[in-house]
Order: structure tokens, then sequence, then C-alpha cells
């Protein structure tokens, strides 16, 4: 990546934004998204899962994704910024990507905010 091509948002970002926009996708599907390999993906995926930001249920032969809504930033200067204000800001509003949800999240998922 060269110097004029830096982002805000971290691979971890990027693939919560991913998951949130298609909560089906596919591993390969998410690392052609972001831009990293599939291994990349596998990783970050177990982190947020680990951390509480996702979660990871099996359906069939593929896996379906939810994002924890009320899971806080972990950086002290991001920590009053929840996952759910986030999504909402940078995927937009449930209405406008998906009739009847929520971009993957959970509204039910009573999560933990992790530190």
């Amino acid at each position: 990546m060269s110097a004029g091509s830096w982002t805000f948002l971290s691979n971890h970002g990027h693939v919560l934004v991913s998951l949130a926009r298609h909560p089906d996708a596919r591993t390969r599907d998410v690392a052609q998204l972001v831009g990293i390999t599939e291994r990349a993906v596998q990783q970050i995926v177990a982190d947020l899962v680990d951390q509480g930001f996702l979660r990871k249920e099996k359906v069939g032969r593929r896996n379906h994704y939810e994002v924890a809504p009320d899971a806080h930033f972990r950086h002290d200067l991001e920590s009053h910024v929840s996952v759910g204000d986030f999504l909402d800001l940078v995927v937009g509003r449930a209405g406008d990507h998906q009739a009847g949800g929520g971009h993957g999240r959970s509204t039910s998922t009573s999560s933990t905010p992790a530190s």
C-alpha cells in the first residue's frame, strides 16, 4: 500500500463492515472485498468472535454472522461508541440495505462491551 492509499479503518473494521452488509458471505468473498487473504479473514473473524463483536452460526455448509450492536470500541478514545452506532453511520440505516433486517446485526443479542 502506498503512502497515499491508507484508510481510517483497519482490516478488522473492514471485515466487520463487510459481514454487517453481507451476513452470509463466504470467507473468500470477504477477502476479495477487503483485499486480504482468506486466512487473514478467518483470523480476524476468530478475533471478532472471541472478543464478542461477532457471533458465528453454522447454517448448512455455510456460516451466518451477526454483529453484536451493543459491544463498544476497545480503545479509550472511542470506548463510548457502540458497534451498532458505528455501523449505522458506515453501513446506513436498517431499512436502507435489508428489508426487515439490520445489517446482519442482532438487535436482541446483549453483549458485554469488549475491552
